[in-house]
């Protein structure tokens, strides 16, 4: 029966990439087949655990150290934006003050090591891997980015953290997946951040990265945005489609690179995704799942990403440069997202100098 289903597939589905992945997320009797074969939650079982039964190892997106004990997730990762955030609580002013300490008034330097206290804290609580991201303001920097990189490395590796239990986030740009790739072979991992397009997914699994992270709910945004609608539908959320269109296509021509689904706006979002390899997924939505009980059925299915009937492409910087600039949504939200970050590492850093000159008077 599966068999017949596989062939169905192949005969069906066009040979675009994003149209192959439609179909089989639409195709109701191969959605019927991945039912029987996925793992669901018992009646008795929250949404979370239905979830993580699915296969789907669950990060929590925070840098809230509290929250990341409440809910213990395998991995955490963690942003400018959520760094500062969790600097202005009080409860982690020790954090704040031993950075400050260390970097000696160099602002570059207490703002890595803050970033890796945090990280530090966050592994003594979760028993895999945490994501530390290089300044935005980098970006279209590769050596300034692998440099970045080396220092975070070095004082994780100070602090007695081994490199296999960290991820380098870097947003992907070009200049960015270059810097992943030097950094792979040098051993020191990296998750591929700001990711909104199949050609960036192609160009950073080509490029050795351990993982990426392709955002959900800011894909939603511009599409919502773009079409005049309030909501759409989680079954037909572009950004739901999007990681669902990268994971088929890494499980189908067998590359190793992690697929973890990112920035959700609801919780349907996550359930459309139950099954892909990692999902982040911030305290809301964990707290959300965690007292809902229902069945959460497998919607990312190996055996049928291996019939889906796709192309392989190469991404050389030419294709990958003219493939943003065709897709609007991935160049809009790829640099706001840079503007993002980096504004809220200017705040962070302000914050800083706050503190230094209230020491200093």
């Amino acid at each position: 029966m599966v068999q017949k289903k596989r062939r169905r597939l192949r005969e069906s589905c066009p040979s675009d990439v994003f149209g192959a992945v439609a179909r089989v997320c639409r195709d109701w009797e191969l959605q019927a087949a991945a039912t029987q074969l996925s793992k669901q939650s018992s009646a008795g079982m929250t949404e979370l655990d239905g979830l993580i039964a699915t296969g789907t190892v669950v990060v929590a997106d925070t840098g809230d150290i509290n929250a990341i004990k409440l809910f213990k997730p395998t991995d955490a990762t963690t942003n400018p934006s959520l760094l500062l955030a969790a600097a202005s609580m009080p409860e982690y002013s020790a954090l704040v003050n031993d950075a400050i300490k260390f970097g000696h008034g160099d602002l570059n330097k207490t703002l890595d090591k803050l970033a890796v206290n945090f990280g530090v804290e966050i592994l003594n609580i979760v028993p895999g891997v945490v994501s530390t991201e290089v300044d935005a303001r980098l970006s279209f920097d590769t050596k300034a980015t692998v440099a970045k990189a080396r220092d975070l490395i070095a004082l994780y590796a100070a602090a007695g953290v081994d490199k296999s239990r960290v991820l380098i986030k870097i947003a992907s740009t070009w200049e960015g997946i270059q810097a992943a790739e030097i950094l792979e072979s040098e051993g020191i991992h990296c998750n591929m951040t700001l990711l909104f397009s199949i050609y960036q997914a192609i160009a950073a699994a080509e490029a050795g990265a351990t993982l990426i992270s392709p955002f959900v709910g800011r894909i939603l945004d511009w599409h919502k945005a773009s079409r005049g609608v309030k909501d759409i539908a989680a079954h037909e959320d572009p950004g739901v489609l999007s990681v669902k269109q990268i994971w088929t296509y890494y499980k189908k021509f067998g590359y190793r690179t992690i697929v973890m689904g990112a920035s959700f706006r609801n919780k349907g979002e996550i359930l459309e995704l139950a099954g892909c390899d990692k999902l982040t997924i911030g305290p809301q939505f964990l707290d959300e799942l965690s007292k809902s009980t229902g069945q959460v059925v497998r919607q990312l299915d190996v055996a049928h990403a291996s019939a889906a009937n796709i192309t392989r492409l190469h991404i050389d910087e030419s294709v990958f440069r003219f493939q943003m600039n065709e897709d609007a949504m991935a160049t809009e939200k790829l640099a706001q997202g840079i503007r993002s970050f980096a504004a809220d590492t200017a705040k962070l850093e302000n914050v800083i100098k706050a503190k230094l000159k209230d020491r200093s008077a």
